[in-house]
């Protein structure tokens, strides 16, 4: 199964804001992952998501699996606008991933030991490797079991940012 890889910097460049950089990104293509950043609530994210499920249409690809957050009610409207498409799709809305603290945006302030949040720290949240995220993921990609659905992933059990920060 043929895979492409699409950003700024890779060999076929793809760009969310340049609708140019689309219809070589999703040439030959079955299955498009969609992860936008920094965020679906954004304003013009669903637009821009109905517009590029529309090229995706156009070139050919027959589904689409876009990642969501789990509770953010203002990535419904680019939920919607993907499943509104008329392609296959899945949505896979996700808790927090535990690698944002050792491989992303966290890693910083966690090794500097001072890890600072909105919240008290005790809200617990079902934090999601990203390794089983991956495993769901590629299954909606090329598998049959998730198409036309949303999914809630969180992992095994709740921690609160207290113990995570520990």
């Amino acid at each position: 199964m043929a895979v492409r890889i699409g950003s700024r910097n890779t060999p076929v460049p793809f760009e969310w804001h340049d609708a140019a950089t689309w219809k070589a990104a999703l040439d030959g293509m079955r299955a498009a992952y969609l992860c936008y950043s920094p965020d679906l609530a954004f304003p013009g994210v669903p637009e821009l998501m109905g517009r590029f499920a529309g090229a995706a249409a156009d070139a050919g690809v027959q589904r689409l699996v876009l990642l969501s957050g789990r509770g953010e009610d203002g990535a419904r409207a680019a939920e919607d606008a993907v499943r509104a498409c008329g392609l296959e799709w899945t949505v896979l809305r996700c808790s927090w991933f535990a690698q944002n603290f050792s491989e992303h945006f966290l890693l910083g302030p966690v090794r500097r030991g001072r890890l600072l949040l909105p919240g008290d720290g005790a809200v617990a949240e079902p934090f999601l490797d990203l390794d089983d995220f991956a495993d769901v993921a590629s299954d909606a990609l090329t598998g049959e079991s998730h198409v036309g659905q949303v999914l809630e992933l969180t992992g095994p059990r709740l921690l609160t940012l207290r113990e995570v920060a520990r």
